[in-house]
């Protein structure tokens, strides 16, 4: 049984979007501190000392127990990885995952940013990859498409590119909740989902891995890693789906 999402009112627009706007500033503003020798609990302690200064909450802080306001997950890492003492390396792959709470409205937000200006092909086209299958799946993020739609062409995107995509994990719906139906794979068949409607806001967000699919948690019951060691990349968007197309709330307006 496929499960669709909710439809927003006005004010939870409203709301979403001022969320959206607000961590898409943070991860703009945090990208200035990412440097050799910044430890992940530095950058997180960024993040949520801006998150509050514009008045909002981050999503992230006690939300199932996690104990920090966003997931910086390095390298073989996919998901979920918990801030710390870890300092950044020349040529780290840092993925930063991020939301903010408005009025008790989500957004949901990540990109990821290579270490040092270091030069490596395969570091630079998986962030390049991730982010473009993310564009992919925005654009066929339309009122009437089934969320399958967006799942194959995040898909065949990435396998066109020589990588693979996670399947153990997936976007999904947001609005009164961080996670909410309907789930927004990134595999999948054009025919399979719940059918996207005025109204909804899903995010997507494409997890990239260099090598095989498959995954394993550490010890730490938090975070998620490629099960053959090899890199990762993660991007995310929170989408609004309008009657004039996809609308990205966690973008700036340009």
């Amino acid at each position: 049984m496929v499960t669709e999402g909710s439809i927003k009112t006005t004010a939870q627009i409203v709301s979403m979007k001022l969320a959206g706007e607000i961590v898409a500033k943070a991860l703009i503003g945090c990208e200035n501190i990412l440097k050799v020798g910044v430890t992940t609990k530095e950058i997180d302690d960024f993040l949520r000392t801006f998150i509050e200064k514009e008045g909002a909450k981050p999503a992230f802080l006690g939300l199932y127990g996690f104990p920090a306001t966003a997931c910086i997950s390095l390298n073989e890492e996919i998901v979920h990885g918990i801030p710390g003492s870890r300092k950044l390396i020349k040529g780290d792959l840092v993925s930063i995952d991020c939301g903010a709470i408005v009025n008790g409205m989500y957004s949901d937000h990540a990109r990821t940013y290579l270490i040092g200006n270091e030069k490596n092909i395969v570091k630079e086209k998986l962030i390049s990859v991730a982010s473009k299958a993310l564009d992919i799946g925005i654009s066929n993020s339309i009122a009437g498409n089934k969320i399958g739609i967006v799942s194959q062409s995040i898909e065949e995107y990435v396998l066109s590119q020589g990588f693979e995509v996670v399947r153990e994990y997936v976007g999904h719906g947001i609005g009164t909740q961080l996670h909410e139906p309907p789930s927004v794979p990134n595999f999948g068949k054009s025919n399979e989902g719940a059918l996207l409607r005025v109204g909804m806001a899903i995010a997507i967000e494409p997890m990239v891995t260099e090598g095989d699919w498959k995954t394993r948690m550490l010890d730490d019951k938090w975070t998620v890693v490629t099960k053959d060691g090899k890199l990762s990349s993660h991007a995310e968007d929170t989408i609004l789906i309008t009657e004039n197309g996809p609308e990205i709330l966690t973008r700036l307006k340009k």
